[in-house]
């Protein structure tokens, strides 16, 4: 009789043939399989013209396809079971099938489909199911969602879940519209210090890490920990100064966000000297990825420039040692800070590899020379430039290369005399001499593009 048909055999979690909430006409309101109880598990759904429906946003068609009393509780696949060999214990190896599964709501979610979220969770979507290990929350606030986040939100969805890796919706606040996500996160009760699970890491860490100046701002606001402290010892200022370029054309943006973040973070006080459990901080950092502005502040904190991390490395070696990238970046003006700042100079016996390194940087070169009285390099260090680069830079290298062995300049001797005399107080007596400009910038190690 057509309102008394039995369930097929087999109905249940891998159910493989449903053909979603459109069944209801087939089946009758009180055996349709898309009427679940709540206490059973979701169905798996291989419809097509759902998921299709769901991808492109079709709200007629999903109306027509989840009636009234139908359920959205549903499970879709995200991608096909692929075989995989997985290791259980040591030696034994079994061939397993790994299905990555998703809901309706997920997907409305995370292409925000805000309309057809609200008709899910109408007819009975929970809110914090994760079969993939992720809520429909976590997909909003990543694809920076607001809208989205809202109706979840108010439906219920928990803000302080964790999704597989152990992230919270807050931690997901990376994206294009992430901020109003995140206002809307913390408005209904999200812990604005909340921690990931594996790295420990709280959203200001992560804020940081990004860049996103107008996020951090807002969890400070709220009373997150400027100096909260990760799995490995980091604190935020210590992401905020490890931000990297991906490439020449954003250095200049990276490095201001950068600069923006840590005035931020000093301003509601973050420590400037914090280490890691490496013992580097965030000046190592700075220098490493060549934020010469951000050496400044942080130096005008007070910091140490010649402070070692475990390595024995100080701020200088890492201005030296630091990625390609840096070059889009002017190192001289990072070592120029450091070196006005106190910093030891290079071991004289390491400048052959320093120019051999850094010799399409003339400025950097001619920076660590002026701060000797002789020019520590042998005869042959001609040979560790490239023949293109001594043409491209021929007045510099022709006067490098003139001085090797040579006496310096008596203006350049007294230089030295003069910087080796305030020695600790350099930093602080300089600015204070009654000198004009032009030899005070001079006493700087202000670049001239040529040796004497």
């Amino acid at each position: 009789m057509p309102g008394r048909r039995s369930s097929p055999p087999h109905w249940g979690h891998r159910l493989g043939c449903l053909r979603s909430a459109s069944a209801c006409r087939v089946w009758g309101p009180r055996s349709c399989p898309a009427r679940e109880a709540p206490q059973r598990s979701p169905l798996l759904c291989r419809d097509m013209a759902l998921q299709n429906a769901l991808y492109t946003g079709d709200l007629a068609r999903l109306q027509e396809l989840f009636p009234p009393h139908s359920t959205a509780d549903l499970l879709l696949e995200s991608r096909a079971a692929e075989p995989r060999w997985i290791s259980h214990q040591r030696g034994l190896w079994s061939l397993t099938y790994k299905e990555e599964l998703t809901t309706p709501l997920h997907v409305a979610a995370s292409r925000g489909h805000t309309e057809i979220l609200q008709l899910l969770l109408r007819r009975r979507a929970r809110p914090d199911s994760a079969p993939g290990g992720r809520t429909a929350l976590h997909e909003a606030c990543a694809a920076g969602h607001a809208a989205c986040a809202h109706v979840l939100l108010v439906a219920g969805a928990d803000p302080n879940i964790p999704d597989q890796d152990g992230k919270r919706p807050l931690h997901l606040c990376g994206a294009a519209g992430s901020l109003e996500c995140a206002e809307l996160l913390l408005r209904f009760g999200a812990k604005v210090d909340g921690r990931s699970e594996e790295e420990e890491e709280t959203p200001l860490h992560v804020a940081a890490r990004l860049g996103h100046v107008e996020l951090a701002d807002l969890l400070l606001r709220r009373g997150a920990c400027s100096n909260a402290r990760d799995a490995e010892g980091w604190t935020p200022l210590l992401a905020a100064c490890d931000a990297r370029c991906t490439s020449p054309a954003d250095a200049e943006a990276t490095t201001a966000h950068c600069l923006q973040l840590c005035r931020l973070l000093l301003s509601a006080g973050a420590d400037a000297d914090a280490a890691d459990q490496d013992r580097r901080r965030p000046l190592h950092l700075a220098c490493r990825r060549g934020h010469a502005d951000v050496v400044e502040l942080l130096l005008s904190c007070g910091v140490s420039a010649n402070a070692m991390d475990y390595g024995g490395h100080t701020a200088l070696h890492y201005a030296l040692q630091g990625p390609a990238a840096a070059l889009a970046q002017g190192p001289e003006h990072t070592v120029r800070a450091l070196l006005n700042h106190g910093a030891v100079r290079v071991w004289p016996g390491a400048l052959p590899k320093v120019l051999e390194r850094w010799c399409t940087s003339p400025r950097t070169i001619e920076v660590l020379m002026n701060t000797y009285s002789i020019m520590q390099l042998p005869e042959e260090a001609v040979g560790l430039v490239p023949p293109e680069t001594l043409q491209k830079y021929h007045r510099f290298y022709s006067s490098l290369l003139a001085l090797v062995r040579q006496p310096r300049s008596l203006q350049h001797l007294s230089r030295c005399a003069l910087r080796a005399h305030l020695a600790a107080c350099l930093p602080h007596a300089l600015p204070r001499l009654p000198l004009p400009a032009r030899l005070l910038r001079y006493l700087q190690l202000d670049f001239e593009d040529v040796l004497y």
